[in-house]
């Protein structure tokens, strides 16, 4: 009896673990990232992520002190952040400049990080390969919201496949239109890379696509009304830097956290599975296989607007809060 208590118990405890994520993003070409970002930060807040730390596509010199302002706002300085080496799309983003860049009356930068240019920070895979060699095995849920650059780049290293199927439970990824549509954008910035998750990737995939970011839009409103309870917030600071004020943005990257965080809290449905093809042109196709690996995510009505609203409750949240 003591024995099966005991089991019943670690079981209990086990199940209530916060599940281990890593962040890769482009952070920088849209505001979903900074929003995401934001809703991985209150996930964690309330025990159900650990956020292990933040891979960057975007060869930006803004794009990692950014990340690493957002963390040190949620309290979360010692996250660690890797980025890309020649990568994609290093062009500026006031974004992300206005934040990192801002002072106040004394000169002091408004938002406080350790990083000030990305190439300080460590190279993406190696990182990576860190964070996964200190994980307990099939543990780690993965959420690319950018490019497959440097998920790509990880399983072309020596090893990288064999961590990989050893250490990931899932890779949620934002990336795609299904179940047919034009060549989306992180498909299409590097395609090779795409090519190659699709093809090699040793775990469950599950793909955002563009269809339902576009059809869930968060609104503008809650950037106004929702963050206030700080002076000076990078997450709304950086919305109202991406386009004029007043807009409302698909939620495409913060769909992907979501369901890799809430897998079976019913926001979405999933596609039967199969294997995604990608064409010449970025183009992606679910070929449906009883064996197949890859499924994506679709949504109804209702389950829209309980997405809608869990994404602005996270997205908003304060630093540390627990309810």
């Amino acid at each position: 009896m003591r024995l099966a208590v005991s089991a019943l118990f670690a079981a209990t405890v086990f199940a209530a673990a916060p599940l281990p994520v890593i962040f890769d993003t482009d952070m920088g070409n849209d505001i979903d990232d900074a929003l995401a970002l934001a809703c991985l930060h209150s996930l964690e807040s309330l025990g159900e992520v650990k956020l292990l730390g933040v891979t960057i596509t975007k060869d930006n010199r803004h794009a990692a002190p950014f990340v690493d302002l957002v963390n040190h706002f949620y309290g979360r300085a010692s996250i660690p952040i890797g980025v890309v080496r020649d990568g994609k799309t290093p062009k500026d983003s006031s974004y992300l400049t206005v934040p990192v860049e801002r002072r106040d009356a004394n000169g002091a930068f408004v938002y406080p990080r350790k990083i000030q240019d990305s190439k300080e920070a460590p190279e993406a895979v190696e990182l990576l390969r860190r964070l996964l060699g200190k994980a307990r095995n099939g543990s780690v849920a993965i959420v690319q919201v950018g490019f497959s650059t440097n998920l790509a780049r990880l399983l072309e290293s020596p090893g990288g496949k064999e961590l990989l199927r050893r250490k990931v439970k899932l890779l949620s990824i934002m990336a795609g239109e299904f179940p047919a549509g034009k060549p989306e954008y992180n498909v299409k910035i590097d395609i090779p890379a795409f090519r190659r998750i699709v093809e090699e990737w040793p775990t469950p995939i599950v793909f955002s696509g563009f269809e339902i970011g576009k059809s869930i839009l968060y609104p503008a409103t809650s950037i106004e009304k929702d963050y206030g309870y700080a002076a000076n917030h990078p997450v709304a600071d950086a919305y109202r830097q991406y386009m004029k004020m007043p807009y409302d943005r698909p939620t495409w990257d913060l769909t992907s956290v979501l369901y890799a965080a809430r897998p079976d809290r019913g926001y979405f449905s999933l596609s039967d599975s199969g294997t995604v093809q990608v064409d010449g042109e970025g183009k992606t196709t679910l070929v449906p296989s009883a064996n197949g690996k890859h499924r994506y995510l679709t949504a109804t009505g209702e389950q829209r607007k309980k997405v809608l609203a869990a994404l602005i409750e996270l997205s908003s949240r304060p630093p540390d809060s627990k309810r």
